[in-house]
């Protein structure tokens, strides 16, 4: 089957002994990454998730050839359902939600390999049958004891599945397999729950065996930062405080919270999205060059950049928070945030936020840092913006230049997935005229091969013990030691600055930057 590896190509896990061969280094560098036999077990695997991005991810997988026959997946909810209709809910989100062409072949071969267990977390007769489950897979299917538990849930159930797993045996390895844990955003609500968090899940799993998934972290455009600033000579120069005169890290939403009610309230942008996605967008930006890009390299020099954090003094002139009310957008008149369904009238929870980071290391001193995110604004959208000083002297009349602005790299995240370099050209015709022109790279149109969604990399680096895109529990607890002064600042303001559904966020914003000499981008 050319969907499916064969079994002789099952063992090419990484940490698997047999592919260490050092004359068979330089061709493995040039060929994918196949994870070895393993499952994967989804609870809350009927969520939103679940359906949109971990099904068809796993498909996905499938069907590029990077996942082994020996490949199992367990769903378990409380659903009474036998495998043939899990199978069936399975197919039907993965029909409508997958990158690739769906294929008979591939998905027959993956739907013999799944199984659903029927329960409740705090019943241990469902974590019975789970491990029945996961013994009939190594049984059947050849998983050779190596399985991975994707905790889709809410932070709330963490513990009770974590001691669960433990309790049935399920999250011990024998020697020569391994047992990992996958856990989703948030990673707490502040330091000490964090802290609490890494406890629960540390009595039961080994450190190396929990995998912190931040899915921004998989898509390729973040991952290209690495490229951009590493593989090229032309960006080093100019990467620092001497050119740079500010950087812009935003995460743009046009939509609201959609059916998100019970998580978001209480959470608010800033947890949701600050905390671990742009925070960790900003290390990647202004960490030095790691020796290599293994885990324990890219780990060190981000947490360097972490630890190197400084909070402006006055976080009433450097921070803002809003909330957004009715309006438009686009053509569709919207709701405020106190309207939306399940929120609480007086609700106190922002859903824009923006703060200004200073790091205080030679390359950077000096440089301010704005993070902003927010719901309901202009567009969605999300990019890394490195905008450099003016040039110190310009021999032109001002009127020549007066179009003119600032030097600028854009990393753009998502969507249209690229880099743009802004820079001033002339203007055709007799008069000397600058103004500023964009240079564009769009991966849709430079690549034949489309980028990969970021679960499908995260799911599959999962599989292959391989960490570089995951968290460590020091750089969690690093960005809520940033936050938290933050957080608790504002939990003594009351309510946030409204703005109104459509627009680029409250006037607090725009005033937090003015303050600096500067303004935010229009993406």
């Amino acid at each position: 089957m050319e969907s499916l590896q064969s079994s002789t190509d099952e063992g090419r896990s990484a940490g698997d002994k047999q592919w260490s061969n050092p004359l068979l280094d330089h061709r493995d560098l040039r060929m994918p990454r196949i994870a070895g036999p393993s499952s994967l077990v989804i609870f809350g695997v009927t969520g939103d998730l679940a359906k949109k991005k971990l099904l068809p991810a796993v498909y996905d997988l499938a069907n590029r050839g990077l996942l082994p026959a020996s490949f199992g997946l367990i769903g378990f909810g409380r659903r009474e359902w036998s495998k043939e209709q899990f199978a069936a809910f399975a197919e039907e989100n993965v029909r409508a939600h997958c990158r690739t062409p769906f294929n008979e072949a591939t998905w027959k071969h993956l739907a013999e390999g799944m199984r659903f267990v029927t329960g409740n977390f705090d019943d241990p007769e469902a974590f019975r049958k789970l491990s029945q489950a996961v013994s009939e897979l190594d049984r059947d299917r050849g998983t050779r004891g190596n399985h991975a538990f994707y905790m889709s849930i809410p932070p709330k159930d963490f513990p009770i599945v974590a001691e669960q797993l433990a309790a049935s045996g399920l999250s011990h390895s024998v020697p020569g397999a391994w047992k990992r844990v996958i856990i989703e955003k948030p990673f707490g609500h502040d330091l000490a729950s964090a802290k609490e968090l890494d406890r629960v899940v540390s009595e039961v799993f080994e450190p190396d065996s929990v995998f912190r998934i931040d899915h921004y972290l998989g898509k390729e455009t973040v991952q290209n930062i690495l490229a951009l600033r590493f593989a090229n000579m032309m960006f080093e120069p100019v990467w620092n405080a001497n050119y740079v005169s500010h950087v812009q890290i935003t995460m743009a939403e046009d939509m609201g919270i959609g059916g998100r009610a019970g998580y978001y309230d209480g959470i608010g942008a800033a947890r949701d999205v600050i905390q671990n996605h742009l925070i960790q967008l900003m290390a990647l930006t202004a960490m030095e060059e790691p020796v290599s890009f293994a885990a324990a390299d890219l780990t060190a020099e981000k947490t360097k950049v972490l630890s190197a954090v400084r909070l402006p003094k006055d976080l009433g002139l450097h921070t803002a928070r809003g909330q957004y009310s009715a309006g438009w957008q686009g053509s569709e008149p919207v709701v405020g945030y106190l309207e939306e369904q399940g929120i609480d009238p007086q609700s106190t929870t922002e859903t824009y936020a923006a703060i200004r980071l200073n790091i205080d290391t030679r390359r950077w001193a000096g440089v301010p840092f704005y993070l902003r995110t927010g719901k309901r604004l202009g567009k969605r959208t999300s990019e890394i913006a490195v905008v450099f000083k003016r040039a110190p002297h310009l021999p032109f009349d001002a009127t020549a230049t007066r179009e003119l602005g600032s030097n600028a790299i854009v990393i753009r995240v998502q969507p249209d997935e690229g880099v743009t370099l802004r820079f001033g050209a002339k203007t055709p015709g007799s008069a000397m005229e600058v103004r500023d022109v964009n240079m564009d790279f769009s991966y849709g149109s430079s690549f034949t091969e489309a980028s990969p969604e970021a679960y499908e990399r995260l799911i599959l680096d999962v599989l292959l013990g391989d960490p570089p895109l995951f968290p460590t529990t020091e750089e969690v607890d690093l960005s809520w030691k940033i936050l938290d002064p933050i957080e608790e600042y504002w939990s003594t303001l009351g309510q946030p600055e409204p703005y109104r559904a459509g627009t680029w966020g409250p006037a607090q914003a725009d005033q937090m930057l003015a303050a600096d000499g500067y303004h935010w981008r229009m993406p």
